[in-house]
């Protein structure tokens, strides 16, 4: 069994997928033989309407769930020779979530709810909250580090969410209709934050059925009916 501190590849490579099938009960097939590889420090969009696949891609990417068959390897880990509990720890060290609903904790700062994102990683708490600060600057929103969920926009919520999915560095940032609950303005800045968070090195991916604002991105990877029917880069990305 390989040692999940231990990556099977030294190449930068964060996403690798290999003909990924996910079946579910009564053989409804969500996944159809998927081949993905997401480089380190791309941008791009996983888009694709209702009932797609694109939601069950996420979960098999962001390790929440596993294929009926096929490879998955996730910054360079395995995902088959995990256990469970190995898989969370991976999970905590190498991926962000960003959801539509922000799921944040109410009743406490937003200093704090940044702060949850490293509960896991055996930090002191004086430098979780420290890191969580350094994050909240970082989308923008150090006049709000005392802000409770209740006192802060939607957009605001947002950023929250992405300081927590970004606080501990992960390898991949799994943006999840990130603009789904936001007016046009906010989700412009939404928007705009992912670019500066990619420009500085992360590596992100926004799953969303919106075609234009999959369209603004570097790559866009078209799924229908489980399978990937175009994967396209625009001139910014070959640049």
């Amino acid at each position: 069994m390989t040692d999940s501190s231990t990556p099977i590849s030294a190449a930068p490579t964060v996403v690798d997928l290999a003909g990924v099938t996910k079946e579910y009960p009564g053989g409804v097939a969500a996944l159809r033989g998927v081949d993905l590889t997401v480089g380190a420090g791309e941008l791009l969009a996983i888009v694709g309407p209702s009932g797609s696949g694109k939601s069950t891609l996420l979960h098999i990417i962001g390790t929440l769930d596993r294929p009926t068959a096929g490879s998955v390897a996730i910054a360079g880990h395995d995902i088959a020779t995990l256990t469970d509990r190995s898989l969370s720890a991976l999970r905590a060290r190498h991926i962000g979530f960003v959801f539509q609903a922000f799921h944040l904790v109410p009743g406490i700062s937003a200093r704090d709810n940044v702060a949850e994102g490293l509960l896991y990683s055996g930090l002191p708490r004086a430098e979780r909250r420290r890191r969580a600060a350094y994050a909240l600057e970082r989308v923008g929103l150090a006049d709000r580090m005392r802000h409770r969920p209740h006192e802060l926009s939607g957009g605001q919520k947002q950023r929250v969410a992405i300081a927590r999915a970004v606080v501990g560095e992960p390898d991949l940032l799994l943006a999840d209709e990130p603009t789904g609950a936001l007016d046009s303005e906010s989700g412009e800045a939404v928007m705009a934050l992912l670019h500066d968070l990619n420009a500085e090195g992360a590596t992100i991916a926004v799953i969303t059925h919106d075609t234009e604002i999959a369209e603004r991105l570097p790559r866009q990877v078209r799924i229908r009916d489980g399978q990937i029917v175009a994967d396209t880069r625009g001139a910014e990305a070959a640049a």
